[in-house]
């Protein structure tokens, strides 16, 4: 068994002008692929082994990350089946000197854990044993739900 917080991970992105587009904001394709990153790292500390993509559902950049901010990315295991692991990510533009955040992109992601032979191969059991934890739990399944065709 594995809990939901020891898979939690954040990771910041630095915005310079090579990850942005013609209005020196963050490319999206860039933000998609740290959360993909991030998302599989948080599947992989889970699972105690290789995960890889298998689904991402769906994603809005409702805000753009200008160049000289961080992409503040929260991912973590909120639910498993037998051999795939649902990751909840979230994107934040983040001001570098001051530590304000603004929502930017979120998303649910299915990664399955795949063996030495590229297989699928069983994961743990997530538990909760904490109480952020289980406010995490309770928010990811409750964002989950509001999509259409959810994870």
């Amino acid at each position: 068994m594995t809990d939901l917080m020891d898979t939690y991970i954040e990771n910041r992105h630095l915005i310079q002008p090579n990850h942005t587009n013609n209005l020196g904001m963050a490319h999206g394709g860039n933000v998609m692929k740290w959360m993909d990153v991030d998302g599989a790292l948080s599947a992989m500390r889970f699972a105690g082994q290789t995960c890889v993509t298998a689904r991402m559902d769906q994603m809005n950049f409702v805000q753009p990350i200008p160049v000289g901010e961080t992409a503040l990315i929260q991912a973590y295991a909120y639910g498993a089946g037998e051999t795939s692991v649902r990751v909840r990510l979230k994107a934040f533009r983040e001001n570098p000197q001051t530590g304000e955040t603004e929502l930017t992109t979120e998303s649910f992601f299915v990664y399955v854990a795949i063996d030495d032979d590229h297989e699928p191969s069983p994961v743990p059991e997530l538990t909760v044993n904490s109480e952020k934890g289980e406010r995490l739990h309770e928010q990811a399944l409750e964002g989950e739900a509001e999509i259409p065709n959810g994870a």
